[in-house]
C-alpha cells in the first residue's frame, strides 16, 4: 500500500492572492504524486472573491476532487479563527482510495424529491470502508432527507460534514465543487478504500435525573412520561436538582433520546440530543425539536462548557490508532460563545491527536453519526480523523 500524505496551511490577510500562491506553490513541492483531495473553507470576506481564490488552487495544485465552502469563522489546525479574515487549506494525497466528488441537488416532485447529481460511477455496491463527507448550502439542501435516504439505501455509511454559514439568507452562502462555485446544493466526496477512518460526534450535553420511557406522544408534543403528565415528571426533576444544575435548567435544556434500545446501559454518545422548544401548561406537556414515539427511552440533558469540554476530551482520547489529519465541524454556537477560551474544539483534537493538519469550519448545522446512524446536530463537534 502506498503512503497516505496530508497537509494544510491558511491565509489570514485580506490580500491573499500572493501569499496564497506562494504557500500553494510550497504545498505543491510536497505532493510529488499529485493532490487527489482539496478542502478549503473560507471567511465570509472571501465571498465575493472566491471564484478567484478556487481558479489559483486551481492553477497551481490542480487537484483532482475539491470542495469547500464559506464559514462563520474557519478552523486551521489548532486555531479557530473567529470574526477575522482566514482561507483554510487542506490537501491529501490519496493513492490506493477511489474518490468520487459530486454537487447535489434537490428537486421537489410529487412523491416528495429527489437528490440529483449522483455520477453513474456509485450506482454498484460501495465498500464496507466507504465514508462519506458533504459541505451543504442550508437554506436550499435538506440534509435531513439525504441522511434519511442513505438509511434506507446505503445503511451504516458514515456521513461527516456540515452546513455552509457566514450568512444568514438563502443565495449568500456558499460551497465549492471542483473548480465550481454554487449558492444551493450540497458538495460530496465518497471515500473508499486505502484510508482508515474514524469520527467524533461530541453533542457537549450531559444527563440529569432518571431516565424515562415515553407512553404519550402526538409528534413532537411530549405528553407522557413513565405514565405521568411530562410536565409533570420535569418539573419533579428540577425540583430535585441541586442549586447549580437548576441554573443550568434555566439557560436552556434538552432531551437525550437514546438511539439503541437494545442496551442494559446507556453511555456519552448513546443518546441523540434535540432541543426543548418549549412547555405546554394546558396539556402538561414539553415540545421537542424531534418526533418521538411511545416506547422510546429519554432522559433530560443539560449543556454547558464544562460537559462539552470534557465530552469532546473523552472521545478524542479514545482514537488510539496513530493519526495523521482532520476535518472539524464545530456549531457556530460554540467558540468563545461557549467556552471560556479560545480555539478550544481545535486545540482539543490537536493536543490529543498531535500537530496534525485540520481544516475546518464553524457551521450552521453538523453532520454525524451518533449510535450508529447519521443525523443533523446542533451545537455540536463533528469531526473525522484519517490514521497515519
Amino acid at each position: 500500500m502506498s503512503r497516505n500524505r496530508f497537509a494544510s496551511t491558511v491565509v489570514t490577510s485580506l490580500e491573499w492572492q500572493a501569499a496564497l500562491e506562494q504557500q500553494c506553490h510550497d504545498l505543491a513541492s510536497s505532493f510529488a504524486s499529485g493532490v487527489d483531495l482539496l478542502v478549503v473553507f473560507v471567511s465570509p470576506h472571501f465571498q465575493p472573491e472566491l471564484e478567484e481564490i478556487v481558479g489559483v488552487l486551481t492553477a497551481v495544485l490542480s487537484p483532482r476532487h475539491m470542495i469547500g465552502s464559506t464559514g462563520e469563522s474557519i478552523v486551521a489546525d489548532a486555531v479557530e479563527i473567529e470574526g477575522t479574515p482566514a482561507i483554510s487549506v487542506w490537501c491529501a494525497s490519496l493513492p490506493d482510495t477511489q474518490v468520487d466528488s459530486m454537487r447535489l441537488t434537490f428537486e421537489r416532485t410529487p412523491d416528495g424529491g429527489t437528490f440529483i447529481g449522483w455520477p453513474e460511477s456509485l450506482s454498484g455496491k460501495w465498500s464496507e470502508d466507504a465514508v462519506m463527507l458533504l459541505v451543504g448550502e442550508p437554506f436550499s439542501f435538506p440534509a435531513d432527507g439525504l441522511l434519511t435516504r442513505l438509511e434506507e439505501d446505503r445503511p451504516g455509511l458514515p456521513v461527516v460534514g456540515g452546513m455552509a454559514s457566514g450568512f444568514h439568507s438563502p443565495n449568500e452562502n456558499r460551497i465549492i465543487v471542483g473548480e465550481d462555485v454554487f449558492n444551493n446544493g450540497a458538495a460530496v466526496i465518497i471515500l473508499q478504500h486505502g484510508v482508515k477512518t474514524h469520527t467524533i460526534v461530541s453533542q457537549g450535553c450531559r444527563p440529569i435525573g432518571d431516565r424515562f420511557v415515553i407512553t404519550q406522544v402526538e409528534q413532537n408534543t411530549l405528553l407522557g412520561l413513565g405514565g405521568k403528565p411530562a410536565l409533570d415528571v420535569l418539573k419533579g426533576l428540577y425540583e430535585e436538582l441541586p442549586n447549580h444544575e437548576q441554573a443550568a435548567m434555566q439557560g436552556g435544556f434538552h432531551i437525550g433520546r437514546v438511539v439503541s434500545e437494545y442496551q442494559d446501559e446507556y453511555q456519552m454518545g448513546d443518546f441523540l440530543i434535540r432541543n426543548v422548544l418549549g412547555v405546554d401548561p394546558d396539556q402538561k406537556a414539553v415540545v421537542v425539536a424531534d418526533f418521538l414515539r411511545v416506547g422510546q427511552t429519554i432522559q433530560f440533558h443539560i449543556r454547558d462548557n464544562e460537559s462539552a469540554s470534557l465530552e469532546l476530551n473523552q472521545l478524542v482520547s479514545q482514537i488510539e490508532e496513530p493519526t495523521a489529519a482532520a476535518l472539524l465541524f464545530t456549531c457556530n454556537g460554540r467558540g468563545t460563545r461557549l467556552f471560556d477560551v479560545a480555539s478550544h474544539d481545535a486545540a482539543a483534537v490537536s493536543n490529543h491527536l498531535g500537530s496534525i493538519p485540520i481544516a475546518g469550519f464553524f457551521a450552521q448545522g453538523e453532520l454525524g453519526p451518533v449510535g450508529g446512524k447519521n443525523f443533523l446536530h446542533g451545537f455540536t463537534a463533528s469531526s473525522i480523523v484519517f490514521e497515519s
